[in-house]
C-alpha cells in the first residue's frame, strides 16, 4: 500500500469530457494509492454514471448546492478516509490531468501545504482576456489582503497536503471557496508554492455568464476581505 492520494472532481453536467478527464489521471505510480473521486452536483445528464464506469467514486448531491459545497464534501470525505495528499481539478476538460504530479511532487520533494496550478506562469495558455483580466483583480485584492503572494488565487486545481486537508474548513457554497481557503491558508500559517499549468478553454462547459460570474466572485472577494469575518480563523 503507497501513500494515499485523492483525485476529487467537483461535476455538473460534464458527461461529455468526465470520462476522458478521470482516464487521463496518471494511477501507475508504484508508490501511490491513488483514489478518484466524483461530487456530483445533481447533473441532469449521465455524468454520475459516466464517472462510475471510468472507475471512481461518486457522491451525487441531491440538488446543486454550488462549487463551494461540492469542495466542502470533498475535504470531509478525505478527512475522514485519511487522505495524505488531495488534488483537486475540474472535470470539464480544462484542466490536464498528467499535470497532477507536478503538484504534488512540490508537497513531497519541498514540504509545502498547498500548490496551486497557476494559469498566469504560463505564456501560452488559451485563456480569454476577460478572465486574465477577472483573475488579476482577485488576486490582487487577496495578496493585499493577506500575507500570500500568488499569480492565480481562482485556479481550481490545486494539491493539499495532509496537514492542509485537516485544518481546512470550507464553508462558502459557492464560487468564492477559492477565496475562502486561501484566507484559511494564510490565517493558519500554511506554506504554498504555484508551479505553471496549461488549460484549454475549447468547448468551455460553463453555465454562467462570465462577466456576471466574474462580477459575483469580485464582489464576494472584496466582502470577504473587508470584514475578517471569523470563517476564516
Amino acid at each position: 500500500m503507497g501513500m494515499s492520494l485523492t483525485v476529487i472532481i467537483p461535476t455538473l453536467n460534464e458527461g461529455e469530457s468526465i470520462g476522458p478527464t478521470i482516464d487521463q489521471i496518471p494511477r501507475d505510480v508504484p508508490w501511490l494509492d491513488v483514489k478518484v473521486l466524483v461530487i456530483d452536483g445533481n447533473s441532469t445528464d449521465n455524468t454520475a454514471a459516466l464517472a462510475k464506469k471510468a472507475g471512481a467514486i461518486v457522491i451525487s448531491h441531491e440538488k446543486n448546492l454550488g462549487y463551494g459545497a461540492a469542495i466542502s464534501t470533498l475535504f470531509d470525505y478525505c478527512r475522514k478516509n485519511n487522505a495524505e495528499i488531495m488534488v483537486t481539478l475540474d472535470g470539464d476538460g480544462q484542466h490536464n490531468p498528467d499535470q497532477v504530479p507536478d503538484l504534488i511532487n512540490v508537497i513531497l520533494k519541498h514540504n509545502v501545504d498547498v500548490v496551486i496550478g497557476s494559469r498566469s506562469l504560463k505564456d501560452d495558455n488559451d485563456l480569454p482576456s476577460y478572465r486574465k483580466t477577472g483573475i488579476k483583480i482577485i488576486t490582487a485584492t487577496i495578496n493585499s489582503a493577506t500575507n500570500l503572494k500568488v499569480t492565480d488565487s481562482q485556479s481550481g486545481f490545486r494539491a493539499y497536503s495532509r496537514t492542509a486537508i485537516d485544518l481546512i474548513h470550507p464553508t462558502e457554497s459557492g464560487m468564492a471557496v477559492s477565496t475562502e481557503i486561501l484566507l484559511k491558508i494564510s490565517n493558519n500559517g500554511l506554506s504554498i508554492a504555484e508551479v505553471p499549468i496549461t488549460v484549454s478553454y475549447t468547448g468551455d462547459t460553463s453555465t454562467q455568464h462570465p462577466v456576471s460570474h466574474g462580477a459575483h466572485v469580485i464582489g464576494t472577494t472584496l466582502k470577504y476581505v473587508s470584514i475578517k469575518h471569523p470563517m476564516f480563523k
